[in-house]
Formats: structure tokens, sequence, C-alpha cells
């Protein structure tokens, strides 16, 4: 796998997955280091100078006001371990080091004035494979300040890390991977610490996450149609062009193209349930919803987010407030609501699939009929996991107090916001794995029914994990593989349109 190349610009999600997920190894270009020294010299110089600099020669939050004299290595090492208040269990190694690559690629805007011998030395833990034990709890999404004290401990030695599947004090394990701690300069430890590198990271992963299971989804909702013999003349492009909704357009071209095929067979019904007939518009707005969250994300991940900021060309450093990632906030709560609207809109499918009987199908989807339980039992199940889908799409980004005596007075809960959406992602392609099921079910019960090339792909993969229900048995088993394969990348679906 070739490494991330790092040039201070141009990062994007799949590069955090390929890094967090993938361990691809990070570079990083001489013009970045050329950036970190510049904006360096411009720090120093500015603090040689007199200019009162927040967590450099002052204290931190209510403690603005007072000065810091003596020795600013420890200094930044007391700001460090003070602030080292996060508790919970630990995040998985994937989300640590998604925001240990975050906040690398933040830093190589060059806005922070980060020793550039720091930044190497996180560069060279995150390739090494020097996970930080980083606690969950602690961010209120204005920066992700205690969160991030677990890597900042990590390269000066102290805290605990997980390196080659084992837990270990942080000293040992740099020893291990044949890396020295750090020693810090003034501003070094707010550097590291100071950022919001941990939802912008977990947004990142969230958003691989939310894409993967749309084109499941879509893969679902056409062998519903299917199944169920629906009227396509909803998908038309000349009618999404007289409402061109929130990229209906695409979504209905994409079930298009899953449904395409030389003769298209006859309609069993003048139009659908909205579940069924409004897919395009339902699966747009998710759509959209995904794009502007991926567009908050890419913002962060490419942004000098610092404070105080080192603007390189005016030799200047400013307080600032870019830490605060209420847009970001924001674009996922939006993104858990549309996610619950196209979770619901499954569901919802599922239950017109598996009832009384519509458009020709057995009740139950039984082929035994009389008191077979069919694929019945299912929707309290998937009645049960949308309720829970309902309950996490509520807000939180308004959720918080004001701390610090008032200095730090609001905040955005992005983590929270993030993190929610992220636990929405796995209920909704449980329902997913549901819809397929009963789809597929429909399928093999209508009589003379023929599928589409791609749509032939998704039964032919569903069937792959789950057979047809022949007579009653343990649904919940089977939809439990089918949501493995789904979330684990066994699932061999149709290959994607060009």
């Amino acid at each position: 796998m070739s490494p991330l190349v790092l040039t201070g610009a141009g990062v994007s999600i799949e590069d955090v997955v390929a890094a967090a997920r993938n361990a691809c190894k990070v570079e990083v270009t001489p013009s970045v280091i050329e950036k970190l020294t510049k904006a360096r010299q411009i720090l120093d110089a500015a603090a040689a100078g007199g200019q009162q600099i927040y967590g450099l020669n002052t204290g931190l939050g209510a403690n603005l006001v007072t000065a810091v004299d003596g020795d600013a290595g420890a200094f930044q090492r007391q700001l460090i371990e003070g602030r080292s208040a996060a508790v919970g269990e630990a995040l998985p190694v994937p989300t640590v080091r998604a925001a240990m690559f975050a906040r690398i690629a933040m830093l190589a805007s060059g806005g922070s004035g980060l020793s550039p011998r720091v930044f190497t030395a996180l560069v060279e833990a995150l390739n090494a494979g020097v996970h930080p034990v980083m606690p969950s709890l602690g961010s209120i999404g204005a920066g992700d300040l205690l969160l991030m004290t677990a890597i900042a401990r990590v390269l000066i030695g102290e805290g605990e890390a997980e390196y080659q599947g084992r837990r270990m004090p942080a000293a040992k394990a740099l020893m291990m991977a044949r890396l020295a701690p750090v020693n810090l300069s003034p501003k070094d430890g707010l550097s590291l610490i100071n950022a919001s590198a941990v939802s912008t990271g977990s947004a990142a992963l969230a958003l691989a996450d939310a894409l993967s299971a749309l084109e499941q989804q879509q893969q679902a909702g056409a062998l519903t149609m299917e199944g169920i013999g629906a009227n396509r003349t909803i998908l038309d492009p000349r009618q999404h062009l007289a409402r061109p909704g929130a990229c209906q357009q695409l979504a209905a071209k994409a079930l298009r193209d899953l449904l395409a095929r030389d003769e298209a067979p006859a309609p069993t019904t003048i139009q659908d349930p909205l579940s069924i007939r409004c897919m395009p518009s339902i699966n747009g707005a998710l759509i959209q919803a995904i794009d502007h969250a991926r567009l908050a994300a890419e913002i962060e991940l490419n942004a000098a987010a610092d404070n105080p900021l080192v603007l390189a060309e005016d030799a200047l450093v400013m307080s600032t407030g870019n830490f605060h990632t209420a847009s970001l906030s924001l674009a996922f709560e939006t993104l858990g609501l549309a996610i619950a609207q196209c979770a619901a809109a499954s569901a919802a499918r599922f239950i017109q699939l598996t009832g009384s009987g519509r458009n020709g199908l057995p009740k139950y989807l039984s082929p035994i009929g009389g008191a077979s339980a069919g694929f019945v039992p299912l929707q309290k199940t998937v009645t049960a996991i949308l309720a829970a889908i309902r309950h996490k799409a509520n807000p939180v980004m308004l959720d918080f107090l004001p701390v610090s005596e008032g200095v730090e007075d609001h905040a955005a809960q992005t983590p929270l916001s993030v993190a929610k959406c992220a636990e929405m992602i796995v209920l909704w392609r449980r329902l997913i794995a549901f819809e397929l099921m009963a789809a597929a079910q429909a399928v093999d019960l209508r009589e003379g029914a023929t599928l589409a090339p791609a749509t032939g792909a998704v039964h032919t993969a569903v069937r792959a994990h789950v057979a047809m229900l022949k007579e009653d048995r343990p649904l919940g088993t089977d939809a439990e593989a089918l949501y493995a394969a789904l979330a684990g990348g066994a699932w061999q679906g149709p290959p994607a349109a060009g």
C-alpha cells in the first residue's frame, strides 16, 4: 500500500480511513517541515518581544491572567498533566489512529507553532503503531482538549499505550518501538492537545461507514422493488427534473441502474406505499447530508484551527476560536436525522413485505402458510431497532454548561454528535439486513419473477449468507449473519455503477 503523503492540504476522509483502519504509513513533504519551522520562529520571536501568548507565557482558561515564568518546558508538561481528566472506556484503536492522523493533518497546515521535532515524533508514533490509551469521556466539543492529552502524554513517555496488541506504560511502548520521549518547548503541549482531532477523525470514520451503508440501502431498496412488483415509473428522470429535490436525481439514477434490464416487468399496482414511492427523495436527502458532513469534516482536516494561531505570511500570533466545531456538530446532527429517515423507510418497507400479503405475496412471506410465523416476528425486532435510532436522532449539541469560571461558556458537543451518529449507522445497517432478507424471500416467492443483472447479484449475495425460508426457523440468527457480512466486508453485492 502506498504511503499517505501530506503536503498541508487536500486531506480526505478516505485518507483518514487508510491511516486508521488500514495502518497506511504517513509521509510528510519537506515543505511541511519548512512551514512548521517558519511558524516556530515567528512564535519564538513574538514571545521574545514581550507579546502575551495564551498557553505559552500565560495560564489556560480561567488562569488566562496568570503569567508563566521559569521553565517553559515544565509548564507544558504541567498543562498536559493537569488536563488529563478524561474518563470512561478507552476508544478503539482505529478511532485513536484517526485522531492521531487528523491532528497530524491539521498541524501540517503550519499554523500551530509546534516544534518540528515534536511533529515528527507524532508521525513516527503513528507509523510505529504506538497508540495512546484514550478515555472516551471528557470533550464537550470546544476542542477535544482532555481527550487529546492522552496523545501528548505518550509522546513525553507518560500514561499508557497500546503496542502490538498489548497495553503497557507509554515509556515501554516507545522503547519497544525504538522511539524516544520528546522534550517540549514553549506552547508545544498546548499545540498537541488544543484541537478537535478526536471529533474530526471519528467523523471521517463515520462518514465512510455511512457511504457504504447507503450503497447497501440502495441495493436493498431495489431488491424490495423487485420483490413487491413495484411501479418503476417513480424512477423516471423527468419526474426528478420536475422537482429537483436534494440529490434525489442521484438517488433515482442509482436505483434505475440497479433495476436496469432489457424489458421491465409490468407493475402490480398504480402506485406503491410512500416508503417505496418516495425512495429517491428520502435517499437523496441522505446523500446531501453526507455531502455536507464530508465538507465540514474535510474543512477541519485541512485547517489551521489552533489557538493561538501563527499566521506565517503576516508574522503574527493571534488568539482565535477556530477550535470550536459548531458546523461539524450541526452537520452530524443533520446526518443523524437523515439516517433516521432512511432507516424508518427501510423498516416500513420491511413491514409492507412481511405483512398480510401485498401485491400477490403470501402472508408473512411464509411458503407454507397456516400457523407459520414466517417473517412477522421480526417486525418487533425492526420496531425496537427503529426506536433506538429515533432516540439517538435527538439533538445533543445544545447540551452544555459554562465552565472554567465562565470563560468557556459555549460548546457544541461534537464528539457526542458524531458518536451517536456512528451508533445509528450500526443500527441502520441491521435494518438493511432485515430488508434484504425479506426482499430476497419475496423474490423467491413471486411466481415467474426475473431480476435485473444488478438485483440478481444482490439476491445472490443475500443467499450466500441466508437461505430461503421454507419453514419456521430462528431468523434472528440469519439476520446476525447477514449484518456481519454487511458490516465486516464479506458482502459481495453488484459492482458500483461507473
